[in-house]
């Protein structure tokens, strides 16, 4: 394998034709250039220069090196920097967060990858389970928890809390536990957890979710407020949620004496490098979090 150190010195010299002054744009003596020289025709075992003084030409062998080598140099060149590279705004980024946190995040980073096209948002909606074992495999960049990891290979830090909300079709006024009890709960899959958090904490009948009548379900973060609306029930959701809902008019959120939110975690694993792109991904996210 030809040394690529002694066959840029060898392409140097015959672009500036001159020892002493390919010995001043490498950075080295012109004893080391001859040397360089040297080597390559030891190591090839043909003459690649025909020296006449101080003056040189090339041999054939020289001319056919330098023809090949010159292209296999800027190759090289344009794989270093290619593999070094790290621009803000080109490239993937996975993530994952709740829906409610995604119903927030995803429609401002499309805006971001609309202003960047070469910037790609692979976002997925799951639970925190899921996210942390997705971090752990090194299967996305950014995940966003509501409940602090428990692998130590994840780093993460507090950067939100998500109001939960007591929500209602628009035609009730106000809220009790008997109105509760009449209306029913439209569950999801977090509903048990989340009434648990906020209807435990303003209501002292409120033991688990089962004391309530359930009146419906919906798996998808974007339809659990469609039965809502039409008077069907009633629900607990994240604040994001519900401000993504299509129809407000239809709703009513319903302010209660103890407030209860849920956290949310920026999520990272250890192990992987800082990417500008993903700095970038978290910058906007951050942006839109804080502002809420």
């Amino acid at each position: 394998m030809i040394n690529t150190v002694w066959l840029n010195t060898f392409c140097t010299l015959v672009e500036v034709g001159h020892f002493t002054h390919t010995a001043q744009r490498l950075f080295m003596t012109q004893s080391g250039v001859s040397q360089h020289i040297r080597k390559l025709e030891e190591q090839l075992g043909t003459q690649l220069l025909i020296r006449q003084g101080k003056q040189f030409s090339l041999s054939d062998c020289g001319k056919r090196l330098y023809e090949q080598g010159k292209p296999l140099l800027g190759s090289l060149a344009a794989i270093a920097q290619d593999i070094s590279s790290d621009p803000p705004y080109e490239g993937n980024v996975r993530v994952m967060s709740s829906g409610s946190v995604g119903l927030r995040l995803y429609p401002q980073l499309l805006k971001l990858q609309e202003r960047h096209p070469q910037l790609i948002v692979d976002y997925r909606f799951a639970p925190n389970e899921d996210i942390q074992k997705a971090l752990c495999d090194s299967a996305i960049e950014i995940g966003f928890m509501s409940i602090r990891p428990t692998s130590p290979d994840i780093h993460y830090e507090l950067v939100a809390n998500e109001p939960l909300l007591l929500v209602t079709s628009s035609h009730i006024d106000s809220v009790s536990w008997e109105i509760l009890q009449q209306l029913g709960f439209i569950d999801h899959p977090d509903g048990a957890h989340h009434c648990g958090l906020l209807l435990s904490a303003n209501f002292k009948q409120f033991q688990h979710r089962e004391v309530l009548k359930k009146k419906g379900f919906s798996n998808q973060i974007g339809l659990i407020l469609e039965p809502v609306s039409k008077g069907l029930g009633f629900t607990v959701l994240p604040a994001y949620a519900v401000a993504a809902f299509h129809k407000p008019e239809t709703i009513k959120i319903h302010d209660l004496k103890v407030p209860i939110s849920e956290p949310i975690y920026l999520c990272t694993n250890k192990s992987m490098r800082g990417l500008n792109r993903v700095k970038t991904i978290k910058a906007e996210a951050l942006r839109w979090l804080s502002d809420s």
